[in-house]
């Protein structure tokens, strides 16, 4: 009944303090109402739905009053919608296009003519779904795709309970391509079936309405809880979840561990046409799936709800291997993939041949969005880090779907044909085509070493601003922490991750590059700058400052290197190695020996990795900073004053004498190393290797040549 507030499957969040302030003000609720709605996932997935409401505002042609009609625009998200992503449109327009309307086959050409009647320049571009909210004659209207009314849409007998549970008071419109056409059925079930709260899509989603934001609230969280409701009561009652469990699933540490370890092989494959970003989940209702004895039924029939698979792929690839099956043989563990994905990329084709009209859009990337590794979890590869997340959690709704439409009925899924039309729709296409050109480094996993301060954090940023995903590092957790606070602000969840990392512990190596894995799917770029400086007269180095220069320096690049190549090798799609070295490793310079002695042995490792890892279409170069004193943690302590020291001069007077003595007059900042190592990894240097670059103003006698 309206008015109640106590909810067990959605939140009510409807806070009436805030909602007062904003009494009278129809749009700044209906942006509000939206973002309580997109706030709980149970209600509607990440981008999908739309609101609207319609109010009456003083046309600036005429000075007459007219009721106009706000509806989230294209594109954009629920949870996070503001008044710049709504679309305003005269509502007597869009009503007069009716008259116009030629029918189905002409549907698509009448989403220009919405701009036509657009009310507000400067608001968004309206969607295809802008006709379905101005066809119902109410002030507040909530589209949205909430699982557990979905499960009932695409159950068999939907329809039929629908009206049950509802007892009429739901109508219902069988699935039809969103557009012109669905608007004016949903307009005819509500004239056919007067008083009712709602309208169920078939396969699709939920309308739901009310006279103020307020009721249209209460209203969407009662019929959604009504639904799960009654799904959670019909759970068990046909017999076992998805007919039961078939295999358990492994113990947490080791389904992480399989997919650290698996997760770059199957990026591979998954890039063989465009390098993706992985995501992966063993969320508990994932595991419920693919370890079921449904999975082999279910799976390939695809998803129901078009918001689904638009991001998913119709279905996804089940990988045939065993939960805690040894994946350390890569040469065997390949063998075992290939023909899977050759099968996949051969089943989307036929469907592609199979279901393409003469104007079809041409084939996109015929491999798997989803994979499913049952006893482990599920991962998605995509073109960035939020489209991959993104894509495992709408499958995710699938899954809950299936479960919901199973329990009461059986599951059905669109038919292979309108998944088609969805997925190629011109209309589709065109927004692909509009979508920016990607970053020079999107797509690519950057993994820095000592990435929470100077140059390290300069260089995973300028990776992150130039596309990237990262894994900051450090082996100071407190560094680490104020670095994450830091990148919080300038950039998403979806664009870093952080690992603590101590490049002379093998296991710390080993969880750093896990994490990449598993949050990214694998590795693509790998920047050795972690390191110290030590500057003592040769009679006053210790055993102790020797061995931990070279034990980090040149001992932990080894390591990091060999465990990035291990990755790379994995995808086998190429990578990059980038050691920041220095001047020194050139230049020979008083009070030196241990810190210059290792540049020099990081300098011809470098050397000796880009000869051998060509074959692998890894590269291997060099920046060789100088001076970087500014934002550094090397020129903490003993070191300023060890160099100023050795040059005669004050620590406050480095800065200046450094940049004296370069042919540039030059101060180097981190930002500097930062474009360097961006330079080789740009595409503009994609065929050399062994390179150096100087980044120290200009010191004649470090030319290499």
């Amino acid at each position: 009944m309206p008015g109640v507030k106590v909810f067990k499957h959605v939140n009510y969040l409807w806070d009436d303090v805030v909602a007062d302030k904003l009494a009278g003000d129809e749009v700044s609720l209906l942006i509000y109402r939206s973002n309580l709605l997109g706030a709980d996932l149970r209600l509607t997935n990440y981008g999908g739905g739309n609101t609207s409401c319609k109010v009456i505002e003083t046309d600036p042609l005429n000075g007459e009053e007219t009721e106009v009609m706000w509806v989230k625009g294209s594109g954009g998200d629920l949870g996070s919608l503001k008044k710049s992503g709504l679309a305003a449109l005269y509502t007597d327009k869009l009503h007069s296009l009716k008259k116009i309307y030629r029918g189905v086959e002409f549907e698509d050409k009448m989403v220009g003519l919405f701009d036509h009647c657009i009310f507000d320049p400067d608001s968004k571009a309206p969607s295809i779904d802008t006709p379905l909210h101005a066809f119902l004659p109410f002030k507040h209207i909530d589209h949205l795709h909430p699982d557990a009314a979905i499960a009932i849409a695409a159950a068999k007998d939907g329809k039929q309970i629908t009206h049950s549970l509802f007892n009429g008071t739901i109508g219902w419109v069988d699935w039809q391509r969103p557009g012109f056409d669905l608007g004016l059925k949903l307009a005819a079930c509500l004239n056919e079936n007067p008083g009712i709260r709602g309208i169920m899509l078939g396969s699709h989603g939920l309308f739901t309405w009310g006279d103020t934001a307020y009721e249209s609230y209460m209203n969407t969280l009662e019929v959604v809880e009504m639904c799960a409701d009654y799904l959670e009561q019909n759970y068990g009652k046909k017999g076992p979840v998805f007919g039961g469990q078939r295999i358990q699933s492994l113990d947490v540490q080791k389904r992480r561990e399989q997919a650290a370890a698996i997760a770059p092989v199957l990026r591979g494959y998954c890039s063989s046409e465009t390098l993706m970003i992985g995501h992966f989940t063993d969320d508990a209702r994932v595991l419920e799936f693919i370890n079921s004895k449904d999975l082999e039924r279910l799976a390939p029939m695809g998803t129901s709800c078009p918001d689904h698979f638009l991001r998913t792929k119709i279905s996804p690839l089940v990988l045939n291997l065993q939960p805690g099956q040894d994946l350390s043989d890569l040469a065997a563990l390949k063998q075992q993939l290939a023909p899977l994905f050759e099968k996949y990329r051969e089943g989307y084709a036929a469907y592609y041949d199979t279901c393409k009209h003469p104007n079809s859009p041409a084939i996109r990337d015929a491999n798997p969005v989803v994979i499913l590794y049952p006893g482990v979890g599920m991962f998605a590869f995509a073109k960035n880090k939020q489209t991959a997340r993104v894509a495992a959690e709408f499958y995710t709704n699938a899954i809950n779907v299936m479960k919901g439409a199973e329990a009461i009925s059986t599951y059905t899924a669109l038919p292979r044909q309108e998944a088609f039309n969805i997925e190629y729709w011109l209309l589709e296409e065109a927004k692909l085509q509009r979508m920016p050109k990607p970053k020079p480094l999107t797509g690519k996993v950057v993994l820095v070493t000592g990435s929470a301060g100077g140059i390290g954090k300069a260089i995973a940023r300028k990776f992150i601003e130039e596309g990237a995903v990262a894994l900051l590092n450090d082996n100071d957790v407190e560094r680490l922490n104020r670095a994450a606070a830091d990148f919080g602000n300038l950039f998403t969840k979806d664009d870093f991750v952080t690992a603590r990392l101590d490049v002379t512990s093998d296991a710390d190596i080993q969880t750093a590059f896990d994490a990449a894995c598993i949050n990214f799917g694998g590795v693509d770029i790998v920047v050795n700058c972690a390191g110290l400086s030590i500057s003592k007269p040769l009679e006053d180095h210790t055993d102790a400052d020797w061995d931990i220069l070279y034990d980090v320096l040149v001992k932990g690049q080894f390591k990091v290197t060999q465990k990035g190549v291990e990755v790379m090798r994995k995808q086998n799609t190429g990578g990059d190695v980038i050691n920041i070295v220095s001047k020194n490793a050139l230049v020979s310079g008083p009070n030196n020996a241990g810190y210059g002695s290792a540049k020099a042995a990081q300098l011809h490792l470098s050397r000796l990795n880009a000869a051998e890892l060509g074959a692998d279409k890894i590269r291997v170069n060099v920046v060789n900073p100088d001076a970087v004193i500014f934002e550094s943690k090397i020129w903490e302590g003993s070191w300023a004053e060890g160099r100023a020291k050795a040059y005669g001069v004050s620590t406050q007077e480095l800065p200046a004498y450094y940049a004296r003595r370069t042919l540039l007059n030059e101060i180097i900042l981190p930002k500097d190393v930062a474009l360097a190592c961006f330079a080789f990894v740009s595409g503009l240097l994609g065929k050399s290797t062994g390179n150096i670059i100087n980044v120290d103003g200009g010191v004649a006698t470090a030319f290499v040549r």
